[in-house]
This record gives C-alpha cells, structure tokens and sequence, in this order.
C-alpha cells in the first residue's frame, strides 16, 4: 500500500519521486534509509543513478537529504504479493551491505530490485514491468496495424 503521508517504520520501502522515474530506498529507522547511489555523487545527490552507470554503491543517508525537497511515500505494495523478512533481518542485511560497490542496471539490479530483494528475498521492480508492458502493447499494437494494412491491401487487389 502506498502511503503519501504516513510515517515510515523500519524495514518500509521508501519510493521517493523524482523527474521521470522513482527512486527507492529501505528506511532503517532514526531519520536513516539505506539505497543505491551513484559511487561518484556526494550525500542527497547519490539517488541520481543513470542508465549509463554500470556500478552502484550501498549507502546509509538521512531521509531528507536523499528526498531533497521531492514527494516520498511509503510503498511496500508487493505485502500482498510476498511475506516481507523479519524487520531485523531486513535492516541487518541492509545495514552490512553499506559502502559494498555494486553492479548496476536500470533493467535488473536498480534501486527498486536492491531494496525489494531486502525487504522480500525478491528483486522486483514495478517501474521496469509496467515500461516493458508498454513496449509490448506498443509491438502488438504496430503488428495489428501491419496486418490489418496488409489485409486491406489484399482485400482491395481481389
């Protein structure tokens, strides 16, 4: 359930709303959340990942220097899906990952799937499925165009 206004607890996943995409983050508790940030950026600008980084690493940050002023919620809508670990297993997992460098893809290892995979032993990452839904529908959609020209066309030199 995603919550604009609700107080974040340990172990919540943390979607933080940036200019054309979703930066996620596992709050730990004590104004402090863990997430992926670009190894070259300094604290509060570290959510700005790229699809050209191909490594990432694992910092522990202040909330509001990571949200910067933008709209956050809470969002740990995957509970219906999946038995989120034990909080204390979420947050120690995540707490002796910090300063570890990680590989990096916007495709399937982003922010999203590294706090997913904390909070449920599964990476998942909702922005990537619904942007290759609409590829698909966008595919299926130009074939059906094609076959119906294609028919037309057939239909018109009988």
């Amino acid at each position: 359930m995603a919550s604009p206004h609700q107080e974040p607890k340990p172990g919540d996943l943390i979607e933080i709303s940036r200019f054309g995409y979703e930066h996620w983050a596992l709050y730990v508790g004590h104004g402090y959340v863990i997430h992926l940030a670009s190894p070259n950026e300094y604290s509060g600008s570290g959510s700005s990942l790229s699809v050209l980084d191909s490594r990432a690493i694992v910092k522990r940050e202040r909330l509001k220097d990571v949200v910067e002023g933008c709209n956050y919620q809470v969002n740990n809508s995957l509970d219906r899906e999946y038995k989120p670990r034990p909080i204390q297993e979420i947050i120690s997992s995540a707490e002796g990952m910090v300063g570890q460098k990680m590989k990096y893809s916007v495709m399937n290892r982003n922010c999203e799937h590294f706090v997913t995979n904390l909070r449920y032993g599964k990476s998942r990452c909702k922005q990537v499925e619904k942007t290759a839904d609409g590829v698909a529908a966008m595919i299926l959609g130009f074939l059906a165009f094609l076959g119906s020209f294609f028919l037309m066309e057939r239909y018109r030199n009988q």
